[in-house]
């Protein structure tokens, strides 16, 4: 069990992803996809799970930040990540074809040849349950291990509704934990489906949320688990 503490004293801010900042943000993703079942899936094994899951991280965030605002952070002011986010735009979140090809030798390495092929097939499986109507696209939602509770999570989903909302956009996401799902409705989310994922893999559960008009948002309470999967 991951200790909770309370935000730091000086308190954070929500922002943009900083290139340099890459490598840390996919070290804090590895920390809080530790036990997720989805990585364990992908990546069996416990031998260096945690370092090969943190280079998934990084090749996921070369897809996003060419997309503005693609990775956001929950970061205090001295520059320690708390939370991280990866986020697509409405028609923006599936890589082109040649992405996907230049990206295959280095997912190899990430997976071996059993994880690739799991991988492919999560991959896969996602691609046909994904809806076709115009969202954005949470991707992944990752939590500190250490601040998991603390409402850190929430202030950085939270800050990209409110978003969504002021444009009259929807969002989509997939989690992993049936656990999760209950953080996710307080937020307006709803289940569209139970995916079971091929060749024996796990559940996951596809989640739609609509706009919310007016200045009345939901998810004004903290705490809850923060963590969401990618893939």
């Amino acid at each position: 069990m991951n200790a909770r503490t309370a935000p730091p004293s000086s308190g954070y801010g929500i922002r943009c992803a900083r290139p340099a900042e890459a490598r840390a943000v996919a070290a804090l993703l590895a920390r809080a996809f530790a036990d997720d079942p989805v990585m364990a899936w992908m990546v069996p094994g416990p031998a260096g799970r945690e370092r090969r899951i943190a280079a998934f991280f990084g090749l996921a965030q070369r897809q996003q930040r060419p997309r503005a605002g693609g990775v956001r952070l929950a970061a205090t002011g001295g520059g320690r990540l708390l939370a991280a986010a990866l986020w697509s735009g409405p028609g923006r979140w599936k890589a082109s074809g040649l992405q996907e090809l230049a990206a295959v030798p280095h997912y190899a390495r990430v997976f071996g040849a059993r994880g690739l092929s799991r991988a492919a097939g999560v991959q896969n499986a996602l691609h046909e349950a994904h809806p076709d109507a115009p969202h954005w696209y949470l991707s992944t939602l990752g939590t500190d291990p250490a601040m998991q509770g603390a409402g850190v999570g929430s202030t950085l989903l939270r800050e990209q509704l409110a978003h969504c909302d002021r444009l009259g956009q929807s969002a989509y996401l997939e989690s992993s934990k049936a656990s999760n799902v209950p953080f996710y409705e307080r937020f307006g989310f709803r289940v569209t489906r139970e995916l079971r994922l091929p060749d024996g893999g796990p559940t996951l559960w596809t989640m739609w949320r609509e706009p919310v008009p007016g200045p009345r948002r939901p998810g004004t309470v903290t705490g809850g688990p923060d963590r969401h999967p990618r893939r």
